[in-house]
């Protein structure tokens, strides 16, 4: 069961939230509340309550003082262990800015039971309230990636991949053994393998071993990312955002040596 706090300071959709919820068998709602100080108080170690999610709206009514969700979750994310997040509310143009921050998930207004239900089960796929690094130290099987073909689900070793694409609303993964379709946003990716795959683009994620190639072409920079067998290459070519291409550069040169970094 996952331990949960909603954060919303409109009561009939907090407790609309609460009650969907608890309909999934799969969360425990262990306090819902108006405000971002309340919230923290039932965060705090001393409660004694264990927290795995928080579901925070994104605009809290200033009259209450209170911080932003949004600004909330960018302080909250430095903190040791913090809970993970995942923003409902009616605001769909901060979604970008969200997944940035590494939110699970994104709920939009009016809540659905089935996607609700959804969002629990992705929140339990990521391990989200498992101890999911006690299992693997306890001789769990690795992580590895689940894609879907077709009918058939494909393993994915993390060595075999390439890149994670968003791609027209769809996420897919790239390797040797193909192109194959993800349930997982991007955001829900990278936070489930950490810094094994590495964000270049808002619609990109990639391996850092399996970089091939570093190109600038008239202002822009990209990765060719894949593998070489038999002194032929493989592969996809991926776009840097202007913003991240200097700490892109930083990272891959710092770990290889004959290149200058400046």
């Amino acid at each position: 069961m996952l331990r949960v706090v909603v954060v919303d300071d409109e009561w009939p959709a907090r407790n609309y939230l609460v009650e969907l919820l608890q309909r999934t068998g799969g969360a425990e709602v262990i306090a819902a509340v108006a405000t971002v100080a309340e919230a923290r108080q039932a965060l705090a170690p001393q409660v004694g309550a264990s927290i795995d999610v928080v579901f925070v709206d994104v605009q809290l009514s200033q009259a209450a003082n209170d911080h932003g969700g949004l600004r909330w979750i960018r302080e909250a994310s430095r903190e040791p262990q913090p809970p993970r997040f995942v923003l409902a509310t009616a605001y769909k143009q901060h979604a970008v800015e969200a997944y940035d921050l590494g939110v699970a998930d994104y709920l939009v207004k009016p809540f659905t039971q089935q996607r609700v239900a959804a969002c629990v089960e992705r929140l339990h796929f990521l391990g989200v309230g498992r101890g999911v690094a006690s299992e693997r130290a306890a001789g769990a099987m690795p992580l590895r990636i689940a894609a879907r073909r077709q009918r058939a689900i494909v393993f994915l070793e993390l060595d075999e991949v390439w890149a994670c694409e968003a791609s027209d609303r769809m996420t897919y993964v790239h390797s040797a053994r193909g192109r194959y379709d993800l349930d997982l946003t991007l955001s829900a990716i990278s936070s489930s393998f950490g810094r094994t795959l590495l964000r270049v683009h808002r619609n990109w994620l990639i391996n850092p071993s399996r970089v091939l190639e570093l190109e600038r072409d008239a202002g822009d920079m990209s990765l060719f990312v894949g593998s070489v067998a038999g002194g032929d290459r493989t592969g996809v070519r991926v776009p840097i955002a202007k913003e991240r291409a200097t700490e892109i550069r930083e990272l891959l040169l710092a770990g290889a040596r004959g290149v200058r970094q400046g």
